[in-house]
């Protein structure tokens, strides 16, 4: 089954990473390294999941999820934080924001936990 997944991560490795893992099992991935991207790819009709990191510059993960929030763009997402950072479920920042977040997956990955983890939101 072929999902639509949008990876947002400032870490261009990171993103080549998670790009190949996932066209490697017939998905359709899009990234972006910032969040003002992210909210334009979302503004212009994306569904599917996302796959976001917190620790970006200008904008943080935090922040784009509450903007996403702010413009209703969650409605057709699945969102998936990916981040070194720990207590990532207690972070101060994300207050209010947990129902939106489905699940969480740590830096660095393991590629079997990656796909597992995605493939429990179909």
């Amino acid at each position: 089954m072929k999902r639509n997944i949008l990876v947002v991560d400032d870490d261009a490795d990171v993103l080549k990473c998670i790009k190949d893992i996932f066209e490697h099992e017939g998905d359709a991935v899009i990234t972006t390294d910032n969040g003002m991207d992210c909210l334009k790819v979302l503004e212009k009709g994306f569904t599917g999941i996302l796959l976001i990191d917190i620790v970006m510059p200008y904008m943080d993960g935090w922040a784009t999820i509450k903007e996403i929030v702010h413009r209703g763009l969650e409605k057709n997402i699945s969102i998936v934080v990916i981040t070194a950072i720990g207590s990532t479920k207690r972070h101060k920042k994300m207050k209010g924001l947990e129902p939106y977040i489905l699940d969480y997956i740590a830096k660095p990955f393991e590629v079997q936990e990656m796909i597992h983890a995605i493939e429990k939101l179909n």
